[in-house]
């Protein structure tokens, strides 16, 4: 017989090692002795599990629920059920006990998460639904190396933390269980008593599938999807010479479903089939990570491995990137490493102490949003953090991930003030151990993903972001340009009268545009917070507006560099993006707004016809200026071309005068100029001036350093694309 204050300590849940005394067991005497702990049942039986026959009742030790005995007639181990009984002595089901099971993680798994070297903890940590023999289950694992005791709680208990204590693997600080008959669609917490004995908050599951719709908090168990490759296609459409458009999407509010957030079965229906029509060769989400403040838009989150409850099951998601991918669109998904939310249920103080985050708040704190860092240094952290974006890559076959905030990693200064931020072990500004996570990601991500892509947001100068790691570089594939975001916004805010002042602001980007791999970006983040819609920014009247939005586009898609275009911009929302309501869809209704739609769309599909225009997108052979310094008129000219030879002219006038007669050089062996895209065109609103369907002839005229010149028509507040007639 157990001893009085083993009992109470098992009944207290502080009992310091439950699996030495709780299931089936040998004593002195060699019987078996059985002991169980289940609160709320007034007996217990015990069952043979081949046979179905009564082999033991138990004693009601403690009528809160602890029960032992003696198996009579038994010497050897053997597999057993429980029938708890209700007070009438009527059974309550017949159930396999948790103790009858012994440590459920190998021990390299072990090994391999304590020295940061496992891949893929996702497969080790979690809750993962497996069967032992007949018996299905959940393996639930945590790791809380500072914690006293941990249990899971749940649905399948009661939420009962003394139904199903965890046990303790070595030094690895990883507990673990299995729990018969928990199943998927259970939801579950992690209960934890801290270093100092204290009970905590109920935690949910960092390495959790699904989740709760807020504000409920509890994890929920799910399969682990199998691995998934891309399609055959898709490592072509994501390389740097490819043409890559981004249409950029909060997923809740681009439609609404009557009122709510739409499922993935909604949005698998409407919008690869809407981000292909328009030309764009790329679908970017903003975070769908579980997270639990709408407001946030994703980017506080707290479910690094969980597709938010928002929009459905998370094989409903499945569903999503298939449409997507049998539309011809890539899908990226924005991933944040770089801090979350403090909120009780999340990895704040997870096992009392902090684990997932930097102690110290001079590291561990982020001033600008209020949220926690994590501790980039510490081998679980970063097996947590990496082994998420392999997760999504390799179990849910997305195109890549636009990694979020990524200048806020590489330093430790980052929005700090002096004397309030740690340098590193060199007395240095850079996090070195943020860089070497980042690096590791991109590493992984080109071995075990092949033909994915990562892409940073970056907005500072820090060299080699889209640099191989063996040469020192970040390792990601592209770079989101903040600066040539942030200078041509600047200039098209300017009045055109002004604009001469300012020139260089559109032109200073081409000093630095193929250091990187840039895409140039306009997201979200230029639609908010007070910044006004594109149309917004732009000067003058309505007629003004509408023509400097579309000269602006047909700059940009003319440039260097791959696209992102937020949604609603396509189509010039007038008002900021509202994250509680859907677009304003009826704004097409004004021929205007379906004007700049249609040119967006035109712009994504001369993009990819062309191949001049995204080929040597990253590369300085691709581009040629023809005219860059036409202060006074406001004009631009350039050239981009194809490693074959093959040219586009573009041209563009920030004024709203035209500019009939106007001679630009142009290359040589080509003997006339169409022009195939004017935004200027009454097709998309505007007041169709330009060059028509005829061709430009060149003429022995030399001009701009060319021997070869020809004249056109610039339409006021346009862009004109010529290829060879």
């Amino acid at each position: 017989m157990l001893g009085d204050q083993e009992i109470h300590a098992l009944l207290a849940a502080r009992h310091a090692d439950p699996f030495s005394v709780l299931g089936l067991h040998t004593v002195e005497d060699g019987k078996l002795w059985l002991r169980v702990l289940w609160p709320g049942v007034a007996g217990m039986v015990v069952a043979d599990a081949k046979t179905g026959r009564q082999v033991a009742r138990l004693e009601c030790r403690d009528p809160a629920g602890y029960f032992e005995g003696p198996v009579a007639r038994r010497k050897n181990r053997f597999d057993y059920r429980l029938r708890p009984l209700d007070a009438d002595g009527d059974p309550l089901g017949e159930w396999a006990d948790a103790f009858a099971y012994g440590p459920q993680i190998p021990d390299a798994d072990l090994l391999a998460l304590r020295d940061g070297r496992h891949t893929r903890p996702y497969t080790v940590l979690g809750a993962l639904p497996i069967w032992h023999g007949e018996v299905p289950g959940v393996r639930f694992a945590v790791w809380a190396p500072n914690a006293r005791r941990v249990s899971v709680v749940g649905d399948f208990n009661q939420w009962d933390g003394r139904r199903h204590p965890m046990r303790l693997r070595h030094d690895a600080g990883v507990w673990e269980t299995f729990v018969p008959h928990a199943a998927v669609g259970d939801h579950y917490k992690f209960e934890l008593v801290g270093p100092q004995g204290e009970l905590l908050p109920l935690k949910a599951d960092p390495y959790a599938r699904a989740s709760q719709l807020r504000p409920d908090t509890a994890s929920r168990v799910a399969d682990l999807p199998p691995v998934r490759h891309l399609p055959v296609g898709r490592a072509a459409a994501n390389r740097r010479d490819a043409p890559i458009s981004i249409y950029e999407v909060h997923a809740g509010s681009w439609r609404k479903s009557h009122g709510g957030f739409p499922t993935w079965n909604e949005l698998a229906a409407r919008l690869p089939a809407y981000a292909a029509e328009m030309g764009f060769t790329h679908l970017e989400l903003m975070p769908i990570t579980e997270h639990p403040f709408d407001g946030s838009w994703g980017y506080q989150t707290l479910g690094l491995y969980s597709a938010s409850a928002r929009f459905g099951p998370p094989e409903a998601f499945e569903r999503f990137v298939d449409a997507c991918h049998a539309h011809g669109v890539g899908l990226l998904l924005d991933w944040v490493p770089a801090h979350f939310p403090s909120d009780a249920h999340g990895l704040a103080q997870f096992d009392g102490t902090a684990l997932y985050e930097y102690a110290d708040p001079r590291e561990g704190f982020h001033r600008d949003w209020n949220t926690l860092i994590p501790n980039f240094g510490r081998h679980e952290v970063r097996d947590f953090l990496a082994g998420s974006a392999l997760y999504w890559l390799e179990r849910h076959a997305v195109d890549g991930l636009r990694v979020d905030a990524v200048a806020s990693m590489l330093y430790r200064d980052y929005s700090r003030p002096s004397g309030e931020w740690v340098p590193n072990q060199h007395g240095g500004r850079e996090n070195l151990e943020a860089i070497s996570l980042l690096q590791r990601v991109n590493i992984s991500v080109g071995a075990d993903t092949p033909g994915a892509i990562t892409l940073a947001e970056e907005s500072t100068a820090f060299p080699g972001v889209s640099a191989p790691t063996d040469s020192g570089g970040l390792g990601f594939h592209y770079k989101w340009n903040m600066g040539w975001m942030n200078d041509t916004l600047q200039y098209m805010h300017q009045d055109p009268v002004h604009r001469r002042w300012h020139h260089n602001k559109m032109s200073f980007g081409l000093i630095y545009a193929f250091s990187e791999n840039y895409v140039l970006p306009l997201s979200h983040d230029e639609v908010v917070h007070g910044k006004g819609s594109l149309l917004e920014k732009m000067p003058g009247d309505d007629w003004q507006r509408f023509a400097n939005l579309r000269a602006y586009y047909g700059f940009m898609w003319g440039h260097p560099g791959k696209k992102l275009l937020f949604m609603g911009q396509e189509f010039a929302q007038r008002g900021e993006w509202n994250h509680d309501v859907e677009l304003p869809w009826a704004t097409l209704d004004d021929p205007r707004h379906a004007g700049v739609q249609r040119l967006v769309r035109d712009l994504n599909h001369l993009y990819r016809e062309r191949p001049a225009l995204h080929r040597l997108d990253c590369m300085p052979q691709g581009f040629e200026w023809i005219v860059g310094d036409d202060a006074d008129q406001s004009v631009f000219a350039w050239a981009r071309r194809d490693e074959a030879g093959q040219a586009v002219l573009l041209v563009s006038n920030f004024t709203p005068v035209p500019r009939p007669g106007y001679r630009i050089g142009v290359p040589e062996g080509f003997g006339a100029w169409r022009e195939v895209l004017n935004t200027d065109s009454e097709h998309y609103g505007g007041s169709n001036l330009g060059n028509g369907a005829h061709a430009l002839v060149t003429e022995p005229v030399p001009s701009q350093g060319r021997g070869q010149s020809i004249t056109l028509t610039i339409p006021p507040l346009a862009t004109v694309f010529l290829v060879p007639a």
